[in-house]
C-alpha cells in the first residue's frame, strides 16, 4: 500500500495527520521540536511555548518570503522597511534582538543593525522544510541576540532515510503568481540516491517581484526587485550510528529600494517622503557547511554533532542624494563567518545533560566612493556604514540538565558563559573633524542561567504547566560601535564608544492542552530589560540629517498575554485562532541629554489577532479556508517612533483588518493546486513601523507537481 503524508500547521499547537486511505483512520501523532532543548522532544512537553512551521504549510500559505511566511505566527509582527525587506518583531524586540539560525548555525553577525533590518529577506523560504519559533528565551542554549525569540529554519533534504533500498529518484516543480505584486516564483527541486545510505537534494529559485499594488494609493513605484536562490544538501550515512551533512546555499536580490527614503515614496496617512532620487541595494549571501553527527552511542558520551561552517553576506548601496548635494555614494560591505559548533549529550543519575561550546569569526571590509551626479569621482571614504577591516569574535560555553522530579515533574536548569571581542581597524570618528581615522576595540563577558519547569496534569499528559526565568544577553556588536550611515527619518548614526551588553530577564508561565478534539495554550510572559542600548542626539548635524549616536542606559519592560487555540469538529471541520497583547515601556534619552526619560517601546503592536474556519475531504485532497488577520490602532509612539515621518503617520499607524479566503485541491498524485484571494475588503494596510503599504485585493495562485 503506498502512503501519502500530509502536514497540517496551524498557529496554535500545531498537530501531525497521517493520512493513508481515505477509509482508514485519522492517526494522531506527536510533533517533535528541537529547538527548544536542542534535543528531539515532543512539542507538547516543552517548558515553554514553542510555534512550528512546515514547507507544505508555507506552500498553501504562499509565503512570499520568509519573513511574511512568519506573519501568521502568535505573537509576530512582521515590519517591511520595504517590499524587500522584512523583519519580525517577536514579543517587542526585531533586528539583532531576535535570533536566528540555519540548521542550529547562527544566522545573526556583527554587523546586523538595530531595529527592522534587511537581512532576514535573505533566506529562501523555498529552501526550508520546516521552523521552529522560540519566543522569549534561548539565550543559554544560543548566546547572544536571543532576546525577543529564536527562529531556527531547517534546510530540505533528499529524505533518503525513509526510502527503501535501492536508488530512488524524485522531483518537484512550482509555482507562484500574485496580481497585488504582479510577481511570479518559480522553484525546482530534484532528490536523488541509495535509499538508508545516502541522498542529494538540489533547488533552485527564481523570483519576480513587480510593483506592489495597494489600496487607495495605487501602485507604489520601485516596490519590485529580482532575487535568485538555489540550494543543495547531501546526507551520507555512514554506519547506523553517524551520518555526514554537507550543504550550500546561495542568494542574491537586485536593486530592492528603500522608497519612502526617496522621492518615490507615497505620502499615506500624513507621512512624509524622502527627498533622495535613489537609495537601492543588492545584496548577497552564502552558506556552507559540514556536520557530523552520531546518535545511540555507546560509552558516556550518547549522542554528538561537530559543525564547521563558512557563510558569506555583500551589501552593496547606490544612493542618489538631493540634487543640490551634487553628488551620489556606493558603498559595499563584505562579511566572512567562520562558524565551530561542538555539542554532546550524556544521560547521568543527575539528569540528561546536553553541553558544548560554539565559536564565531566574524571579518568585516567596507569602502564607499563619492562621486558627482555625473559620474566624476569626488573621493573615497573612510569606511562604509560599519567600520573598515573589522573583526569579531562570539565564544560560548553552555550546559543544560534535564531533571526528571517524579513522572510529571519536570526541571529544566541551564547556563552559559559568552566571551565577546570586536576590534576595528578604520573608522570615521566624526566626533572629531580634525581627525577623522581612528580605530577601537573592545571586550565583553556574561554568564546567564535559565531555571524551567513542566508539570504533568494529568496521567495521559494531555494538560501540562510550565514556568521558567531565562537570563538574556547581548553584546555590542560592529554596527553598534561603528556604525555611520542614515537611521530614521532625517537622522544619521555615528560610531560610538565605551557601550556595555544589555541584560534581560524573561520570566514566563502558561498552560498547555493537547486532546483529540483540542490543542491550545494560555501564556504570561514579562522581560525585564536592563542597560538596553539607546540612541541619544549629540546636537550636530551632518548636512540635513541630525546626528545621533549610541549609548546604555534604556531600562524597562516589555510583558503580554498570548492566547492560541483549535478545535477540531471531526476531520472534516476546524476552527482556529490566537490572540496577543503586548506592551511596554524603555528609558530613553531626552535630547541631547544624559536626561532619562520612560517612553512606550518602539513599534510595539499591543494587540493582534488571527482567526479562520478550515474544511478539508478525509482523504485531504480537497480543503478550504477563511482567514482573518489584524491589528489594533498603534498609538503608543516614543519621541523617535513620532519622528520617523517617512514611514509612521501622525498619531501611530492605524489598524487593520486582513481577510483572505484560500484554498487547494491535489487534482492528481502528482499534481497539486492552491488559489487565494487575499484582502477580500481591498483594505488600506501598512504594518507598523513599514516604509510602503501592503497590497490590496488580488489573487495568488499556486502550482506543485511532484513525481
Amino acid at each position: 500500500m503506498r502512503y501519502h503524508f500530509h502536514i497540517l500547521v496551524l498557529t496554535t499547537l500545531p498537530i501531525l495527520l497521517l493520512a493513508a486511505d481515505p477509509i482508514d483512520t485519522v492517526k494522531k501523532l506527536p510533533e517533535i521540536v528541537i529547538t527548544a532543548t536542542r534535543s528531539d522532544t515532543d512539542c507538547v512537553k516543552v517548558p515553554a511555548q514553542v510555534r512550528t512551521l512546515n514547507a507544505e504549510a508555507m506552500l498553501e500559505r504562499q509565503a512570499r518570503t520568509l519573513p511574511e511566511a512568519l506573519k501568521e505566527l502568535p505573537g509576530v509582527n512582521v515590519q517591511k522597511t520595504s517590499n524587500g525587506q522584512g523583519s519580525p518583531f517577536i514579543r517587542g524586540f526585531t533586528g539583532f534582538r531576535n535570533l536566528a539560525l540555519i540548521d542550529g548555525i547562527r544566522f545573526n553577525n556583527s554587523i546586523f543593525r538595530e531595529g527592522p533590518n534587511q537581512y532576514w529577506n535573505t533566506i529562501d523560504s523555498y529552501a526550508i522544510d520546516r521552523l521552529e519559533l522560540v519566543p522569549g528565551q534561548g539565550s543559554v542554549l544560543y548566546g547572544s541576540d536571543a532576546i525577543g525569540g529564536t527562529v531556527n529554519m531547517f534546510t530540505k533534504g533528499s529524505g533518503y532515510q525513509n526510502e527503501a533500498p535501492g536508488t530512488f529518484f524524485h522531483g518537484l516543480t512550482a509555482y507562484r503568481g500574485s496580481t497585488a505584486e504582479e510577481s511570479n516564483v518559480m522553484r525546482q527541486e530534484v532528490q536523488f540516491g541509495e535509499g538508508g545510505s545516502w541522498g542529494l537534494h538540489l533547488g533552485a529559485s527564481l523570483k519576480y517581484f513587480g510593483d506592489v499594488h495597494a489600496a487607495a494609493i495605487g501602485d507604489q513605484p520601485s516596490t519590485g526587485y529580482d532575487e535568485w536562490a538555489y540550494d543543495a544538501r547531501l546526507d551520507i550515512s555512514l554506519d547506523p550510528n553517524w551520518t555526514l551533512t554537507a550543504v550550500h546555499q546561495q542568494l542574491r536580490q537586485n536593486d530592492v529600494w528603500r522608497t519612502h527614503a526617496t522621492v518615490r515614496g507615497i505620502p499615506w496617512q500624513g507621512t512624509t517622503i524622502g527627498a533622495e532620487l535613489k537609495r537601492a541595494y543588492d545584496q548577497e549571501r552564502s552558506l556552507s557547511y559540514l556536520k557530523l553527527a552520531g546518535t545511540h552511542l555507546d560509552g558516556p558520551i550518547q549522542a554528538a554533532s561537530l559543525t564547521i561552517s563558512l557563510q558569506s553576506m555583500s551589501e552593496y548601496e547606490h544612493r542618489i542624494r538631493r540634487p543640490i548635494d551634487n553628488r551620489q555614494n556606493y558603498s559595499q560591505t563584505e562579511l566572512w563567518t567562520l562558524g565551530f559548533d561542538l555539542q554532546l549529550q550524556s544521560q547521568t543519575p543527575i539528569g540528561k545533560l546536553t553541553y558544548g561550546v560554539d565559536y564565531f569569526h566574524d571579518r568585516v571590509n567596507t569602502g564607499s566612493q563619492r562621486y558627482k551626479l555625473k559620474g566624476t569621482f569626488i573621493q573615497d571614504e573612510i569606511q562604509g556604514p560599519v567600520g573598515d577591516d573589522a573583526t569579531y569574535h562570539l565564544f560560548g560555553a553552555y550546559m543544560q540538565d534535564e531533571i526528571d522530579l517524579g513522572d510529571r515533574v519536570h526541571l529544566f536548569l541551564g547556563g552559559r558563559y559568552t566571551y565577546a571581542a570586536a576590534d576595528v581597524d578604520r573608522y570615521d570618528n566624526a566626533n572629531t573633524p580634525t581627525i577623522r581615522y581612528d580605530s577601537q576595540s573592545d571586550r565583553w563577558e556574561n554568564f546567564s542561567a535559565s531555571a524551567r519547569l513542566s508539570i504533568d496534569l494529568d496521567e495521559k499528559d494531555l494538560y501540562r504547566l510550565f514556568a521558567g526565568v531565562s537570563q538574556g544577553f547581548r553584546a555590542p556588536n560592529l554596527s553598534d560601535i561603528s556604525r555611520l550611515d542614515i537611521n530614521r527619518t532625517e537622522e544619521v548614526e555615528i560610531p560610538s564608544l565605551g557601550l556595555n551588553p544589555e541584560e534581560f530577564i524573561n520570566v514566563e508561565i502558561g498552560l498547555k492542552a493537547d486532546t483529540d478534539h483540542y490543542s491550545g495554550s494560555l501564556s504570561y510572559f514579562y522581560t525585564d530589560i536592563n542597560e538596553m542600548i539607546i540612541r541619544r542626539a549629540t546636537g550636530a548635524f551632518i548636512g540635513a540629517y541630525r546626528v545621533v549616536e549610541k549609548k546604555n542606559g534604556g531600562d524597562g519592560f516589555i510583558h503580554g498575554i498570548e492566547f492560541a487555540s483549535e478545535y477540531r469538529f471531526n476531520p472534516n471541520w476546524s476552527v482556529f485562532g490566537h490572540l496577543t497583547w503586548t506592551e511596554g515601556q524603555v528609558d530613553q534619552l531626552v535630547g541631547n541629554t544624559n536626561t532619562l526619560r520612560a517612553e512606550p517601546a518602539s513599534r510595539v503592536v499591543p494587540l493582534m489577532w488571527r482567526g479562520g474556519l478550515r474544511w478539508q475531504t478525509v482523504d485531504r485532497r480537497w480543503w478550504a479556508e477563511f482567514i482573518t488577520l489584524g491589528q489594533c490602532d498603534v498609538e503608543r509612539l516614543n519621541a523617535s517612533d513620532q519622528r520617523d515621518t517617512q514611514r509612521i503617520p501622525p498619531g501611530g499607524n492605524p489598524g487593520f483588518n486582513w481577510l483572505a479566503l484560500r484554498g487547494g485541491c491535489q487534482i492528481t498524485e502528482h499534481l497539486s493546486v492552491n488559489l487565494a484571494l487575499e484582502n477580500l475588503l481591498d483594505s488600506e494596510i501598512r504594518h507598523a513601523g513599514s516604509g510602503s503599504n501592503e497590497g490590496g485585493f488580488g489573487a495568488v495562485i499556486g502550482a506543485t507537481v511532484k513525481w
